[in-house]
């Protein structure tokens, strides 16, 4: 099946003259990477390499519990799959990951993982560990384009979006990372040629680190919607990764055009960066704003499919000193929330400082009194205990190094690397 392109959407503010959309660049070697495909993209490309219709269908039903209930990239270690048939998706395919650049451990235990991609564009993933639940930031973009003043990488211009097989691959990285795909004997699950070892554990599902996923790193999700939502779709797939999209929340700075169909595609939870409540200090903050409103936005949350109180709206919300944290902000919050009759819970996120950045956190004091307001309303207002700090991992300070380059320059590079390999 051929990879396409993603339509390019109408961008705010500054975009750099480079195509944003990327199609999955052919590997040098010709083999094609199967991770982030679906189920019906990985029996397309069987088919494509050569196999009938009914062959295609059955290893491609094997492959997927494979890759992503099993997570395992070495098709020898198949074992369902007749020895024949591994040697020549060996020659054909490959399971990839995300290179790994660098890996931080905080000393509350938060991770952080600096990837790189093959055409050297560099990305950050999180695993944020509690002590009830272990939640994954994942990023859909290489940079930002919304310039939101108070985060880190709004300050990276937009380099392009993430395939499915990045999104995906950050997903299965960090699995593999935490040690808990499940392990033991494949007797009883398939065809299988080889003898077993009759003292491997019985086959059976471990118990998750990885419970949650938030798409809240790099990037604004609703602008590479296709590309997160076909991950997801991966992700969530019960024969696979098998995440409940109830404990999978998208995070939106408030592409309102996007939003109900967000809603009705992917259908997760959803989290909407508000961070102010006057037009004067969002449009300064979140200049994406300048182009869907609080008005605006604030119906799309209201219209959102699947919300209700059982399943809330969160509205994430920095603390910024002097800027958006008064009592009349909390009381406006209330009457914002309440006027369109949102099932809302409110997350107040302390500022996390970055070198060079224009705002100062509200000092816990006044971040207390905002809460209290808010609860004292019925509303839901808990205060974010900031997270990997020492690892620059919280929340706003995700930026990698991964500066934007013109087309010719990455033209004359990849003519480099094809020059160096002879």
């Amino acid at each position: 099946m051929p990879h396409t392109a993603t339509p390019l959407m109408p961008l705010p503010g500054h975009v750099d003259p480079v195509p944003v959309p990327r199609a999955i660049t052919p590997r040098e070697d010709g083999r094609v990477d199967l991770v982030g495909l679906s189920r019906a993209q990985i029996k397309a490309e069987l088919s494509a390499a050569g196999l009938d219709e009914k062959q295609a269908k059955l290893r491609a039903k094997q492959l997927f519990h494979w890759l992503y209930h099993r997570g395992e990239t070495d098709f020898e270690r198949m074992t369902d799959l007749a020895k024949p048939m591994r040697g020549w998706m060996a020659e054909r395919f490959i399971v990839g990951r995300p290179n790994v650049v660098e890996a931080q451990i905080s000393s509350d235990g938060t991770r952080k993982w600096l990837l790189r991609s093959d055409d050297a564009q560099d990305y950050e993933m999180v695993f944020i560990p509690d002590a009830d639940r272990g939640t994954l930031c994942v990023s859909s973009q290489v940079g930002c384009t919304l310039n939101c003043r108070f985060c880190h990488t709004g300050t990276m211009r937009l380099v392009r979006n993430l395939t499915p097989g990045e999104i995906v691959g950050q997903v299965m990285l960090a699995r593999d990372a935490l040690g808990e795909w499940p392990k033991g004997s494949m007797a009883g699950f398939g065809e299988v040629e080889e003898e077993e070892d009759d003292d491997a554990p019985q086959y059976s599902p471990d118990g998750r680190l990885l419970t949650n996923i938030v798409m809240m790193g790099m990037g604004e999700p609703l602008y590479n919607f296709e590309h997160v939502r076909d991950a997801l779709k991966v992700v969530m797939d019960g024969d696979g990764l098998a995440l409940s999209k109830r404990r999978i929340t998208l995070s939106t700075s408030g592409v309102v055009p996007m939003m109900a169909r967000a809603g009705e595609e992917i259908g997760v939870n959803l989290a909407v960066s508000l961070h102010a409540v006057t037009k004067e200090v969002r449009d300064e903050i979140v200049p994406l704003n300048r182009k869907f409103g609080l008005e605006e936005l604030l119906q799309a949350c209201a219209d959102y499919p699947g919300a209700n109180n059982a399943r809330r709206i969160t509205f994430e919300y920095v603390m910024l000193k002097d800027k958006n944290d008064s009592d009349e902000d909390a009381r406006e919050l209330v009457r914002l929330l309440r006027h369109y009759r949102l099932p809302a819970k409110v997350n107040l996120i302390p500022f996390n400082p970055w070198p060079g950045a224009p705002y100062e956190c509200s000092a816990p004091e006044r971040i207390r009194r905002f809460s209290d307001i808010v609860f004292e309303a019925g509303i839901s207002a808990p205060v974010r205990t900031p997270r990997g700090r020492d690892i620059m991992a919280a929340c706003g300070q995700l930026k990698s190094a991964s500066e934007k380059k013109s087309r010719a320059e990455l033209d004359r590079l990849a003519a480099e690397k094809q020059a160096a390999l002879g």
